[in-house]
């Protein structure tokens, strides 16, 4: 691992990361006055925590003009729904869910049958029944485009057709900052603030705002075993098949997803600023090493966001 003073060079400046801040608080506002009915996607993870701390900067004193929406596997980590609830609960949020649970009760979704299968994809027409449920024209995502292919296509206004799915090769053009927000009856728009940052950008921030996060992104010893390279963690919604043995690791978790897909990586790192400089030297990004859905094939992640995933 390099030491923080190894990855000072890859660091932003004070100025820098004040620059991102600025535009996303741009977005942010330009969001609020230009829709009607938006909402802020919010798992409890890094990324969406960091995008509610700017969307609250951003429009202090007033409280949050709109909801926050999660959608609910069923699935969670223990420790990002404590969070959840404690955030809305100290900042005197609204909170939205969407349920897969109640949706495969419902028989509007079916689960898989295959070993190991997540619920991720689950996820879409649950958000999009969500999204046309509430009217939302606009829906704040936490997504970056350092994070994956597909992700780095996408623009910041990203806009969904009737049936909520994306096309790459239909966008709309932001030159200068200006952006298009037109939508017709059952389109909306997804928004992603976060566009230009960084996982780098995203941890330093949170460094620099005293942010806090749920504690499985940092290192703790946690049952684990191996599959397919990754460390997946012990839970009540995963277990491991015969040849696959439990092991205690230390270990952390570079994003939060399903428990059943997302995996921990090997840490020491138990402080933000062990953190950074772990982040800094690696050289695989966060979905790569620790989302096993997105290992389906090369055009996964782009596969499911055509269909209306986040």
């Amino acid at each position: 691992m390099n030491s923080p003073d190894s990855a000072g060079s890859k660091l932003l400046t004070p100025s820098q990361l004040s620059a991102l801040e600025s535009e996303s608080i741009y977005i942010i506002r330009e969001v609020v006055a230009e829709f009607e009915r938006p909402s802020l996607l919010f798992s409890g993870g890094k990324d969406s925590a960091v995008m509610l701390h700017l969307a609250v900067k951003a429009l202090r004193p007033a409280m949050l003009p709109f909801p926050i929406v999660h959608i609910d596997t069923g699935h969670n980590f223990p420790e990002a729904i404590e969070y959840r609830d404690e955030t809305v609960a100290s900042l005197g949020l609204e909170l939205v869910i969407g349920s897969v649970p109640d949706a495969l009760e419902s028989g509007r979704v079916q689960a898989s049958t295959l070993p190991g299968a997540s619920r991720n994809q689950l996820q879409t027409p649950v958000l999009l029944d969500t999204i046309r449920d509430n009217k939302f024209d606009a829906v704040f995502g936490g997504a970056r485009r350092d994070e994956e292919r597909s992700r780095a296509k996408e623009r910041v206004y990203s806009f969904r057709d009737e049936l909520g799915q994306w096309d790459p090769k239909n966008q709309r053009p932001e030159l200068w900052n200006l952006y298009n927000g037109f939508t017709n009856t059952g389109q909306h728009i997804r928004v992603f603030p976060l566009s230009n940052w960084t996982e780098l950008d995203i941890w330093q921030y949170i460094l620099d705002q005293h942010i806090e996060l749920p504690s499985i992104y940092f290192a703790h010893e946690r049952e684990v075993f191996s599959r397919d390279g990754m460390l997946m963690a012990v839970s009540e919604f995963l277990q491991p098949e015969s040849g696959e043995t439990v092991f205690v690791e230390k270990v952390r978790f570079r994003t939060v997803g399903d428990m059943t897909s997302t995996a921990a990586i090997r840490s020491d790192a138990d402080t933000l600023e062990q953190v950074i400089a772990e982040i800094a030297a690696t050289r695989i990004s966060e979905r790569g090493e620790s989302r096993a859905d997105d290992r389906t094939s090369e055009a996964a992640m782009e596969d499911r966001k055509r269909e209306g995933y986040f």
